[in-house]
């Protein structure tokens, strides 16, 4: 079981190198993560976009281009389909998101002719390791699905159950988060996650655990369920995946650990037929070599 992005490196580096398509790759932090993978053997990587663009961006970098393979294309929209068809065809292992609008990225990835559609909702999964927390967690949804419905709820966890276990959790244990650990009517977020608890008891949900509503800290923390006495729960402060009730929760959850705790985190968009990294401008260059190395371990796990 990986504890840490150095273990989910470590992993990457026994399997065969994997490669990554770049959409519009003339993207300074984007080439310069591409350049850390390729350097820690994490993936090497197909630049698709405006050549000249790709070729200056890399010369202030100090990236020899020389080992990559370069597609120029100058028009965005043209470029990310060529990008994502390399993906679809099998060419290269995993898509991630160059100089383009995430609209635009999008639509290429559910693209019905050369996108990576799989007739699944697609959801996000930001995966955690923080300084104190001897496991990685799994945070979903906290930037894509807005208001999950029970039934995007069901499916949140097929597509996260499949992260954790390419990252060596068999049975993970999923927390459905709520403000309080028992139901109450009034709290539509404490019904859905009783409701999930009962499908996964009974076969409709399978391949982990699921116990809820639970609060925060009786999901992540074993003091907090001893001094609450939920020791007859089936997670006690060891949940692997964190469920939140909709997109406002996990995202202030997310934005909270990355501005305050001392954490590495990488992001995967999932449900899809290849890893799709879709990282924030605003992620830092480990955020997205750390996307890179998870991606590369989902991609093995699904060949």
């Amino acid at each position: 079981m990986s504890k840490g992005f150095d273990d989910l490196i470590a992993k990457v580096n026994d399997c065969s190198l994997k490669k990554v398509a770049v959409a519009v790759a003339q993207d300074a932090p984007v080439l310069e993560a591409v350049k850390a993978a390729k350097e820690r053997n994490i993936a090497d990587a197909i630049l698709v976009g405006d050549a000249d663009k790709i070729k200056e961006i890399a010369a202030s970098l100090n990236m020899d281009l020389s080992g990559y393979e370069i597609i120029d294309e100058k028009d965005t929209y043209t470029a990310a389909l060529k990008a994502v068809e390399l993906v679809h065809n099998g060419t290269a292992d995993m898509y991630m998101k160059g100089l383009i609008d995430t609209k635009s990225f999008l639509k290429s990835v559910l693209d019905k002719e050369v996108g990576l559609r799989t007739g699944r909702p697609l959801s996000h999964v930001c995966v955690f390791e923080i300084e104190g927390v001897e496991k990685l967690l799994f945070l979903t949804d906290v930037a894509f699905m807005t208001y999950p419905t029970l039934e995007d709820k069901v499916h949140i966890i097929e597509n996260t159950v499949e992260i954790c276990k390419a990252c060596g959790i068999d049975t993970p244990k999923v927390a459905p988060l709520a403000a309080v650990e028992v139901v109450n009517p009034k709290m539509p977020a404490t019904v859905e996650a009783a409701e999930l608890t009962k499908m996964c008891e009974e076969g409709k949900i399978t391949g982990c655990i699921v116990d809820g509503p639970l609060s925060l800290d009786l999901a992540i923390d074993p003091e907090a369920a001893k001094h609450k006495g939920a020791e007859g729960r089936k997670i006690i402060g060891d949940a692997d995946i964190l469920l939140f009730p909709d997109i406002h929760a996990g995202n202030l959850v997310y934005k909270a650990l990355v501005h305050t705790a001392k954490e590495k985190n990488g992001n995967i968009l999932t449900g899809t037929k290849a890893p799709v990294i879709l990282t924030s401008r605003s992620d830092d260059f480990e955020t997205k070599v750390n996307s890179l190395a998870l991606g590369a371990v989902v991609a093995e796990a699904m060949k």
